[in-house]
């Protein structure tokens, strides 16, 4: 362990990106062949003259690589994976792009662009293919009563503008502490951030197109692009009921903190969805259908996005007739500050911090524990700044003797429902994770 000195308002160490040996490993979680070495030059652009200039050679037989492939004379370079604007992430996958953040890397009551976590479906669509002037979003469905095309220029100019703070999250945020382990991305905290979004209220530009008597949900479609390259297939298709979509907070949203929103976050427009999965709210979106049924596009039918409706035993496997689709997120902290793994002289006051959510609802209280949860107490919360925002959390404590520490937070919501202290019940893909984080922390 290492000592960290304490900074009031940044965090005090900084944090090493150690190139990763994960195999590439698809969203079912099987391994696919692919060197398991460190990895390198992922392309904004992906065609095929730059990935030729970078390899030295023309790639023979390039019109059969599959699109957004890294080449093996790159992956096996010792320089980690990078992407222009991301700082700090731990890359669990290269295809599609997945990447969380090291939760002292949350710090930031505002989280910034360069640490917001990256989670793809399939391919992100060419940077040159994202121009704002030209991007269009087109309203549909059948129960839209006047079906209309709009530039992103027509939608900025139309409707008023609004910047709402909310936290997004990978419902299979915490997967990895599932046990027996399921299918999926092996996320382990970092698939959460909370920035400022600025966009249009998705109400007021569905209301101008018309919203027949029968609607009940949305769906939604991006320009991303299937792993296979297939340009016809949909590569994820969800949405809410239209209860949802036609809420205040709801955005079409164009910029994040203040500044267009990062490209592998779905610039130039998106969705955000207040306290609901990260897969309710599309990226790189062009269109919206209003339905007069539940949304049955990509990865909204079988078990995608579901829990079981009853506790299971670990391992089982659940009918489809059985699941429900995910829509409030659970309560939840993390420990921002200090970071997992330092040391603390025993005489001086340890500053302890976080933050804390809880979906469509507030957090009520956090507390620590330094004794695995024998005894707990309570912190200093703050009020989220706005509905679907965070909540900041901060204590101080004097360790007890020299030795090993691990520091737990748990955080209960408005209606009384606290955080599992190891692990909530198991269900088949591993979602909605909320059980207590912990750091480690040696008093010397």
């Amino acid at each position: 362990m290492t000592a960290q000195t304490e900074r009031p308002d940044t965090q005090a160490t900084t944090h090493e990106f150690q190139p990763q040996t994960l195999p590439s490993r698809d969203d079912s979680g099987a391994a696919r062949p692919a060197p398991s070495v460190s990895r390198r030059g992922f392309f904004e652009r992906l065609g095929i003259s730059s990935v030729s200039a970078a390899v030295g050679a023309e790639i023979v037989f390039a019109d059969k690589m599959p699109a957004g492939l890294i080449p093996v004379a790159l992956a096996q370079s010792t320089d980690p994976l990078q992407i222009s604007g991301k700082e700090g992430l731990t890359f669990l996958n290269d295809r599609p792009v997945l990447a969380e953040t090291p939760a002292h890397l949350l710090d930031d009551a505002v989280t910034p662009a360069k640490h917001l976590f990256i989670r793809n479906n399939g391919i992100a669509p060419a940077v040159d293919a994202l121009a704002p002037e030209q991007w269009t979003l087109e309203i549909a469905g059948e129960s839209c009563a006047k079906p209309m095309s709009f530039t992103l220029k027509e939608l900025k100019e139309k409707f008023t503008h609004h910047t709402v703070q909310m936290v997004l999250e990978c419902a299979g945020n915490g997967r990895s502490e599932f046990n027996p382990p399921t299918h999926g991305t092996q996320w382990t905290t970092g698939a959460v951030g909370c920035p400022q979004w600025t966009g249009l209220r998705l109400r007021d530009v569905l209301q101008h197109c018309g919203i027949k008597p029968d609607a009940v949900y949305i769906g939604y479609y991006g320009a991303d692009i299937h792993l296979s390259g297939d340009v016809t297939k949909v590569v994820i298709s969800r949405g809410a009921p239209l209860r949802k979509a036609l809420e205040a907070e709801t955005l079409l949203a164009f910029a994040m903190n203040g500044e267009d929103i990062p490209w592998q976050n779905g610039h130039p427009l998106r969705l955000v969805f207040g306290g609901w999965p990260a897969s309710t709210c599309g990226k790189w979106l062009k269109k919206i259908v209003i339905r007069d049924r539940e949304h049955d596009g990509e990865k909204m039918t079988g078990d995608a996005y579901r829990m079981p409706r009853y506790p299971v035993a670990p391992g089982s496997k659940v009918p489809e007739e059985d699941m429900d689709i995910i829509e409030s997120m659970p309560v939840k902290s993390l420990i921002t500050f200090p970071k997992s793994g330092v040391s603390q002289p025993l005489a001086a006051p340890l500053t302890v911090r976080g933050h804390a959510w809880a979906g469509e609802l507030e957090v009520a209280l956090v507390q620590i524990s330094i004794d695995f949860g024998a005894t707990w107490q309570n912190t200093k919360l703050e009020k989220p700044v706005n509905r679907y925002a965070w909540q900041q959390w901060t204590t101080q404590m004097t360790l007890p003797k020299k030795g090993y520490y691990e520091i737990w937070a748990r955080a209960v919501d408005s209606q009384g429902h606290a955080q599992p202290m190891i692990l909530p019940g198991w269900n088949p893909k591993g979602y909605l994770n909320n059980s207590c984080h912990r750091i480690a922390i040696q008093a010397v």
